[in-house]
């Protein structure tokens, strides 16, 4: 941890034998995360990362706890509603607060900085590495299901597979923004691709008459008794698949124009998703009974071996690489968070720093790539699902709630895009729905999640608030800082807000010079603002 966000100040260059200037790059070129992401790419973040393993492991909880087809399909479009409802309210927040980090950096600027380190703390132990290990597993189960027809992949493969998955993709998000975002562009269009075969494959089960589970009187047919709590967890677990909607505001300064294209992605995109998932559910129960289906660990799998034949190979494929793609965005997005909260000196300086070459933040991809490696201690996906989906509504009612404490306080502040408040009081009614009956049904799993997120009180206190910690502290930290800089060949970029012309303020990020081969220069110190 810092003693506070870091200067923005530069630090003396160092100076080559020659006497000149050694930045790491030439004369005239900047250090920075560049923008790079444009509208296609903006939109295949976010149905990317939405379309991960979700639609593919959710199904089974989803119906499992709705207790009936039909009530798990409104599942379905009612999350996908209010989906866009939550969409809707980050969209206002993403343009009157034009910077990365997306709800860790609005739940800051709005309730202050102990309210952003908790959301950062939870997001830095559980949300990003659990959601990461969940889709790396998911990938991993439909490699290898295809190899163990009769019985389930052993557990130390599916672990050894996610790790290769994970190590790759970290690798390729180090080389170049412009790979990683490339990758997503394909494998979402991918993703995409499979869906759409199953929904026509379940229009053609439709037009044969394959709609017994369809119809109302069997759709509402309970196959155990219906029960409030249980009814909130499929609320849950459809979260899950929906998760990745906000995704796109962490990344908010490497959008091109994001004034325009942030909130026409989210339009697009949230949709799209709602549509894919509810016609992807529609087109499972056309070939399997409520019984197959919870019998199935890999739901799209086992559709694919009923109705493709020889061709069956097909969805193991399409869903492996759906997930993959899944893992590339979580891993693209969740590094730029942990970016946001060390430059603001919540998260150690070496987070907040990029190569010089390749403008790429390697130590923060590296810190998560670490972090899901460990997670992936569990195969236990549903267990997982549950920590991710209660403490991620948890914050997103606290970011949406800050939107109208942003209202009442700061009425007369520019805001590109201005909503009704009725769409953000309606969600945190949803909201309040679901961590209520999620308490009263799962104490234990909610608990340990509100513990795990407590724990970032007093290191909030230590490692933040407290200013003056002992020089052989601070010296320590600058000497770590300084071998991460050297094995990682990362400097500091610097903030500098501009007035532009047309669209008001933006940030953009320049160069920083930071000391790399001369031992006995200091690496620059995290100061107060």
């Amino acid at each position: 941890m810092t003693d506070g966000p870091r200067q923005r100040g530069s630090a003396a260059p160092s100076t080559s034998e020659d006497g000149a200037a050694d930045t790491g790059k030439a004369a005239g070129q900047s250090v920075a995360l560049k923008k790079e992401i444009g509208l296609v790419s903006a939109c295949g973040i976010i149905v990317g990362n939405i379309i991960g393993s979700g639609i593919f492991v959710s199904p089974k909880g989803v119906l499992e706890n709705a207790s009936s087809v039909g009530l798990a399909l409104i599942v379905w479009i009612v999350t996908g509603i209010i989906t866009a409802i939550g969409a809707l309210c980050y969209a206002e927040l993403g343009v009157t607060i034009p910077k990365s980090g997306g709800d860790y950096s609005y739940v800051k600027d709005i309730f202050g900085g102990l309210a952003g380190f908790l959301r950062l703390w939870i997001a830095v132990l559980v949300i990003y590495p659990t959601n990461q290990a969940v889709i790396a597993l998911t990938f991993s189960n439909y490699v290898l299901q295809p190899l163990f027809p009769t019985c389930f992949p052993p557990e130390n493969g599916l672990r050894l597979l996610a790790a290769i998955c994970l190590l790759l993709l970290t690798w390729v998000n180090c080389a170049s923004v412009r790979w990683a975002t490339r990758v997503q562009d394909v494998f979402t269009a991918g993703k995409l691709l499979a869906l759409i075969l199953i929904i026509i494959m379940g229009i053609v089960q439709i037009c044969k008459g394959e709609y017994y589970w369809l119809e109302p009187a069997n759709a509402f047919e309970p196959f155990q008794d219906y029960d409030v709590g249980l009814i909130a967890l499929a609320f849950l677990q459809g979260s899950f698949a929906y998760g990745g909607w906000n995704f796109l505001n962490y990344v908010t300064e490497e959008l091109v124009d994001p004034y325009v294209n942030l909130p026409r992605a989210i339009f697009i995109s949230i949709p799209l998703v709602t549509f894919v998932y509810v016609f992807a559910n529609i087109a499972y129960v056309t070939a399997m009974s409520p019984q197959e289906l919870l019998a199935s660990n890999a739901v799209a799998v086992t559709f694919g071996e009923k109705l493709l034949g020889v061709m069956s190979w097909i969805m193991p494929i399409s869903v492996a690489l759906s997930t993959f793609g899944g893992v590339n965005g979580s891993l693209f997005t969740s590094s730029r968070l942990f970016f946001a909260g060390a430059r603001e000196g919540h998260l150690p300086s070496l987070l907040a720093m990029i190569h010089v070459k390749r403008c790429t933040p390697i130590p923060a991809l590296l810190f998560t790539c670490i972090s899901t490696l460990l997670m992936l201690c569990t195969s236990d996906m549903y267990t997982l699902i549950n920590y991710v989906g209660f403490i991620n509504y948890l914050f997103y009612g606290v970011t949406v709630a800050g939107q109208i404490v942003l209202r009442v306080k700061q009425p007369d502040m520019h805001r590109p895009i201005k909503i009704s408040l009725v769409w953000p009081v309606i969600y945190l009614l949803f909201w309040a729905f679901l961590l209520i009956f999620s308490l009263y049904s799962e104490p234990v799993v909610c608990g340990i999640g509100l513990a795990i997120m407590l724990t970032g009180v007093p290191v909030y206190f230590l490692g933040v608030y407290w200013d003056n910690k002992p020089q052989c502290f601070n010296t320590f930290v600058d000497k770590m800082t300084y071998l991460g800089q050297k094995f990682c060949v990362v400097v500091y970029p610097v903030e500098d807000e501009k007035k532009n012309e047309e669209s008001g303020e933006e940030i953009e990020l320049k160069e920083q010079s930071v000391p790399l081969s001369a031992e006995d220069e200091q690496t620059p110190k995290s100061a107060d603002c």
